[in-house]
């Protein structure tokens, strides 16, 4: 059973499904699924509407079209505007971090930027063996707070640092071997859809959310923390330079970042 709960044509659409257990919230922008204010909005008001819905077992996150999302909106990263943007995608990364139970993120296609990041702040990652997935700031001359807390608790310091210092981006399948993703499916949605019906609905929902508290608080605790000192590095320290605008003006014109490492 599903009952649709948003209106046509918002940028998340959100349903209940499973009798009421299951949230899904489907980003509703194709083909890119930008991830911008609107639509950190979108996710962040679905999820405290059913964050306390006690017949609640699990969340979905999808997306309609071939790609998860290309990432955030390179414009709002711009000096004027970057302060609200981060901080509004870094309250919905905590959101997730600490949502009451389980989020799972079904990812196709192209999950880059923070599209990866909102990924990554869900619980379970399922992914196409075909999907491609990486954190490409470092090609614009900035770096990716958020990831930069995730990623070593997902693959480790070494891969982490790997994928964030070259800026490239891996399979699905390569991703589920290092540890990035945690399933691999040509159906991402429905082994999601599987999961929840076979491990989680079947169990009491008042004590999996004492289950999930048990076994996120301490590393939510650290990512958090690492967070906030992340995002001052990155607002008070990287836009003050001149490569991180000169990248960021250089993919908006669609020409070469011409850097003076400085």
């Amino acid at each position: 059973m599903s009952t649709q709960v948003a209106e046509k044509g918002t940028v998340v659409a959100d349903t209940l499904a499973l009798d009421g257990t299951l949230l899904r919230l489907k980003l509703n922008r194709p083909k890119a699924n930008i991830v911008d204010a609107e639509m950190i909005g979108a996710l962040d008001g679905a999820l405290a509407a059913q964050q306390d819905n006690r017949d609640l077992v699990a969340v979905l996150v999808e997306a309609e079209g071939p790609h998860f999302s290309f990432g955030a909106s390179v414009e709002e990263h711009l000096p004027e505007s970057c302060e609200q943007m981060l901080k509004s995608l870094h309250g919905l990364v905590r959101r997730m971090l600490e949502y009451p139970v389980p989020v799972l993120v079904a990812v196709r296609g192209q999950c880059l930027g923070g599209g990866l990041e909102v990924a990554m702040a869900g619980h379970m990652i399922f992914a196409a063996p075909d999907a491609n997935l990486g954190q490409p700031e470092m090609l614009l001359g900035v770096f990716a707070p958020a990831a930069s807390c995730l990623l070593p608790g997902r693959v480790g310091q070494a891969r982490a640092e790997d994928l964030l210092y070259s800026g490239r981006s891996v399979s699905g399948a390569d991703a589920a071997e290092m540890g990035l993703v945690d399933a691999v499916d040509p159906s991402p949605e429905a082994a999601a859809v599987t999961y929840v019906e076979t491990h989680l609905k079947p169990k009491s929902a008042s004590s999996l959310r004492m289950a999930v508290r048990a076994a996120r608080a301490g590393y939510c605790r650290q990512v958090i923390a690492r967070l906030d000192e992340v995002e001052a590095l990155y607002l008070d320290e990287l836009m003050s330079t001149r490569d991180a605008v000169e990248g960021l003006d250089a993919f908006l014109a669609k020409r070469t970042a011409k850097w003076e490492n400085r």
